[in-house]
């Protein structure tokens, strides 16, 4: 059974607690009664309260932290090498969805390491711990690794396939730049790069498939492939991008 914690738990958390307070205020406000229609007002702010409280909620469990979506990384691992992988490095492996979501593409006896900061004001759980565990419960060794992708403590030229999942739209724009030629340095000669991340980019960009692909493009890779994945519920699709490292690069 895996566990990937929860999302943005503090700020849900948060909404929450506001919410049981504006219940308990309007409860206490309809006993004392002070003004004609208190009872009215009392009723509206807790109907309001109750909404905002069941939305903080729900969205608490979005995603499911027991499941993996596998679609969107079975889209990216069939295009990368990882049958003839010997070093695999997944930058921002948080509690370990990518890996699961990998694991069933990489052979036995390669050596997966899984970098992320494992800061738990974002995710509950996110540590080391919790990524290794989950990894194990897929079937694969992984050796996590705390660390910032713009500096990775990886040596250079060493990792066959490098993978960034949904985490380079986390970092400041002017870190995007910086974190994928750190990618590219650790690239062994004739490594992969692959990349799936959301459509999220900045102000005034149109079209995150182009956006994500010259990022990777300035860094020093050559595209291989861009595609887009459907995701469910409709909505923008992600965009996976494959490159190897260019010799100029």
């Amino acid at each position: 059974m895996y566990y990937f914690g929860l999302y943005h738990w503090r700020r849900r958390s948060r909404s929450m607690l506001a919410a049981l307070c504006g219940v308990v205020i309007s409860a206490l406000s309809w006993r004392v009664r002070p003004f004609r229609g208190a009872r009215a007002l009392a009723l509206s702010v807790a109907i309001v309260a109750t909404v905002r409280g069941v939305e903080a909620f729900l969205r608490l469990f979005r995603p499911p932290p027991w499941t993996v979506e596998r679609r969107k990384y079975d889209a990216l691992a069939v295009e990368l090498p990882f049958d003839r992988a010997k070093r695999v490095l997944d930058v921002g492996c948080g509690t370990g969805r990518s890996l699961v979501g990998f694991a069933t593409y990489v052979q036995e006896g390669c050596t997966v390491v899984g970098l992320d900061v494992f800061d738990d004001r974002v995710i509950l759980g996110n540590a080391p711990l919790l990524a290794r565990r989950n990894a194990r419960e897929a079937g694969i060794e992984v050796s996590p690794v705390r660390g910032d992708a713009v500096r990775l403590p990886v040596a250079t030229d060493t990792q066959d396939v490098v993978t960034a999942c949904r985490v380079l739209h986390d970092l400041p724009t002017e870190d995007v730049g910086p974190a994928l030629r750190e990618a590219r340095r650790v690239c062994a000669p004739g490594g992969t790069l692959g990349v799936l991340e959301l459509p999220i980019v900045p102000d005034g960009v149109d079209d995150p498939e182009a956006y994500w692909r010259s990022r990777v493009a300035e860094a020093g890779f050559s595209v291989e492939r861009t595609k887009r994945v459907e995701r469910p519920g409709g909505g923008e699709p992600y965009v996976v991008v494959v490159a190897e490292p260019s010799p100029s690069g």
